[in-house]
């Protein structure tokens, strides 16, 4: 499952680095928790949350049914 979340995450990738910020995939757990670290910009936002759920977690549920939530590391 990790190479799904990765093609995933490098789809969402473009919009981050244009605000400035990217994310780094941490871990992907066996019962389907992603483990990310956001970066730059991203990893002092006060939006970052916003973003790490109705964005990144949002892809990866649509597209990898098998992943249940995405935590920030």
């Amino acid at each position: 499952m990790r190479e799904e979340v990765e093609k995933v995450l490098e789809q969402v990738r473009p919009a981050l680095q244009a605000d400035g910020g990217d994310v780094e995939l941490v871990d992907v757990t066996e019962d389907g928790i992603v483990k990310v670290q956001l970066k730059g910009a991203c990893g002092c936002c006060p939006m970052s949350q916003m973003t790490l759920k109705m964005g990144i977690e949002k892809k990866l549920k649509e597209a990898i049914p098998a992943v249940k939530s995405v935590e920030s590391v």
